[in-house]
């Protein structure tokens, strides 16, 4: 299968970088001893298949929501690429498209403008705390609508249709369009922020800790629709979590990091029910 992104040697640096934490740099620690330095993300290779669900594990600090807001392209890199399959952006956006290449320019390098064209059209979040997805003063059909509007749509009933359509998907009541987040509980709003996300019909999903803080009978809700919109609508996505249930819930592959790298990877049951890097084993057996 041809893979949908491409990442390859994405890093990231907090800091000015010196000799000791170029390169290799230390392996136990994000920090480098001599400039201080915190390298989030050192050298993260992975492809993402058209459907496949891969999930990113790892402590507090490990790199994981790092990782994320560079896929996102809120962050600039110190190295590496982003690439997304002409299948799915092509259509949207020839120009980010060399003539017959099969994967997009490093999305990375993007112009501010395109990189929030790619934004709009071609990615969605789900972020932990939903104040950081969703204006909680205006309308939730509103929230939806703002999307679709980057997204370039300019027909009121046709954003309201749409919003009604994904309220309807994402289980919350039609008639409360017009009320705004701040009125809902913690579950409802991150089913608002997964229609939101929804909105433009994106090639990519990013799900950043999404139930952390939830209730467990509001997570398994949470986590149960979101399987089920991956079944219908087919999307690919990259689900961050610390919780060994919601990997396994969801995710078909699974990265595990430490201190900004890759120590471990493979399929979800392979990784979780026989961990070889002693602090994938430490993770797994924290939460047995």
């Amino acid at each position: 299968m041809t893979p949908l992104l491409r990442v390859r040697g994405l890093t990231r640096r907090y800091g000015d970088g010196c000799p000791a934490c170029a390169g290799d740099g230390p392996a136990e620690t994000s920090r480098c001893p001599r400039c201080g330095t915190v390298t989030a993300c050192r050298d993260v290779s992975f492809d993402l298949d058209p459907g496949e669900v891969l999930g990113v594990m790892g402590e507090s600090g490990s790199g994981k929501s790092t990782l994320v807001r560079l896929l996102h392209l809120e962050q600039p890199a110190a190295a590496g690429e982003v690439r997304l399959h002409r299948s799915v952006a092509a259509g949207r956006y020839p120009d980010l498209f060399a003539e017959g290449a099969p994967y997009s320019e490093n999305l990375l390098a993007l112009s501010s403008f395109q990189r929030r064209r790619v934004q709009s059209g071609l990615m969605g979040i789900v972020h932990q705390n939903p104040n950081l997805g969703l204006r909680m003063a205006v309308s939730s059909g509103g929230n939806v609508a703002e999307r679709l509007l980057e997204a370039e749509w300019r027909s009121i009933a046709a954003m309201r249709r749409r919003a009604a359509e994904l309220f309807e998907r994402t289980e919350i009541p039609v008639e409360r369009l017009d009320e705004p987040p701040r009125n809902f509980s913690g579950g409802m709003q991150q089913r608002v922020q997964i229609a939101k996300a929804l909105a433009s019909g994106p090639a990519l999903l990013l799900l950043d800790e999404m139930t952390t803080g939830l209730d467990l009978s509001v997570q398994a809700r949470v986590l149960d629709l979101v399987r089920a919109l991956q079944a219908e609508l087919g999307l690919a996505m990259l689900v961050v979590s610390h919780d060994l249930g919601v990997v396994t819930h969801l995710c078909h592959r699974t990265l595990v990091m430490r201190h900004g790298r890759v120590v471990e990877a493979g399929l979800t049951d392979q990784v979780v029910q026989d961990p070889q890097h002693p602090y994938t084993q430490l993770l797994v057996s924290s939460q047995l």
